[in-house]
């Protein structure tokens, strides 16, 4: 078995040891990963949450408009409940593995980007390569909008960017994209007896319940395909609901959570445009009844797509250092759609597989680690005069 550079295993040793749930402040390990990197004479930035308890770093190696942004979260799921052979924030390795909480999601990237540390500051680059720590992502990609901001008011534009999620060292092109919303439903009680007086706020919420589920299956049956897919089309689900409070009680209030994740080239404000639309009839016949009656929706969570950007350069050249030359395009999100948002065109590729994510006993395997070495070594040759 291909073994890992010592580095990105002294480094990854460190990143597990930083107990990093989303929960807590990533500062005590943004703080180790900054003075890492400015040993080596990197330029770092700061951009911190709205109460400092958490921190987004950029480090810049090298001059010049352009470059690379290498990225990755360094927040991580909880463990609460699950059993582990091992401490989860102590790096363990064994059977050809390294275990420990974010081994896999995502610190084996980081800790192969922060072990090459010395390697970007020997090289005579031609263009810059820029690391980039975020948080919160686990939480629905968070802080990566503020960063994406932040190096915009830095005049920070970067030529491309690789986002080191778990892909098995293939390379995803593509991922959709995908919203969360909350809806309140705000009725008018009544006896169950005397429901002419009141506003039921559950039969209301259903209306709308249905019609997601009408969208949903015409996407489906008619929507835009987009090739490569698992699942080639935009959905949407209903995933909570609540409301009422009495068998003999027409409900004033009901609430229900709603999820779209759309493909590549699909404009989420359809969906919503067409809800929203849908809420303002019902709206308009509650407050007949009572004219404090209505229907709210609010944006709880919104990840970009992610669309291929195979003609870049740079993607090329990536793809052409891999073993695997494989290109996937998956559901889930990431933050590498946020780059793109942002004017930066990227692509996913870490070690790990998005399967061992989130588990108890979350390992990434040396093998994969040294294939990440390979292919980060690779890039630096490829940015180096």
């Amino acid at each position: 078995m291909t073994q890992p550079d010592p580095r990105t295993l002294v480094c990854l040793e460190r990143l597990i040891g930083f107990d990093t749930v989303s929960r807590n402040s990533n500062l005590a390990c943004i703080d180790w990963a900054r003075a890492h990197m400015q040993a080596y004479g990197a330029r770092t930035r700061m951009d911190w949450n709205d109460d400092r308890t958490k921190a987004n770093l950029l480090a810049t190696f090298g001059e010049g408009p352009g470059g690379l942004v290498l990225s990755g979260h360094v927040d991580v799921v909880p463990v609460d409940g699950q059993h582990w052979a091992s401490d989860p924030f102590m790096a363990s390795i064994r059977d050809g593995r390294v275990y420990g909480r974010g081994a896999c999601d995502m610190k084996g990237f980081d800790a192969v980007v922060l072990g090459h540390v010395p390697d970007y500051a020997a090289a005579r680059l031609r263009q810059p390569i820029h690391v980039a720590l975020t948080y919160d992502e686990e939480l629905g990609c968070l802080g990566i909008p503020h960063l994406i901001a932040a190096m915009a008011e830095w005049d920070v534009r970067p030529a491309f960017c690789i986002v080191g999620e778990p892909t098995s060292m293939r390379v995803v092109s593509a991922h959709k994209g995908g919203r969360v919303y909350r809806c309140q439903v705000r009725g008018r009680a009544a006896h169950s007896s005397l429901t002419h007086t009141a506003v039921n706020a559950i039969e209301y919420a259903a209306r709308l319940v249905a019609r997601i589920q009408e969208i949903g299956e015409r996407e489906c049956r008619h929507g835009a395909r987009a090739d490569g897919f698992d699942v080639p089309f935009t959905t949407i689900s209903t995933n909570l609901f609540g409301g009422g409070n009495g068998a003999n009680i027409v409900p004033a209030e009901a609430g229900f959570l709603f999820d779209y994740r759309t493909i590549p080239g699909f404009d989420p404000e359809r969906i919503i445009g067409e809800l929203t639309t849908l809420a303002a009839e019902l709206s308009a016949t509650m407050r007949r009844i009572d004219p404090d009656c209505g229907i709210d929706f609010t944006l709880v969570n919104a990840i970009p797509a992610l669309a291929p950007c195979e003609d870049a350069p740079m993607f090329r050249a990536a793809l052409a250092l891999l073993a695997d030359q494989t290109v996937e395009k998956v559901g889930y999100g990431t933050e590498a759609g946020f780059f793109q948002q942002g004017g930066v065109p990227a692509l996913v590729c870490g070690p790990g597989s998005i399967a061992q994510a989130h588990k108890a006993d979350e390992y990434v395997a040396l093998d994969q680690l040294a294939a990440c070495d390979r292919f980060i070594a690779g890039l630096v040759r490829q940015l180096s005069h």
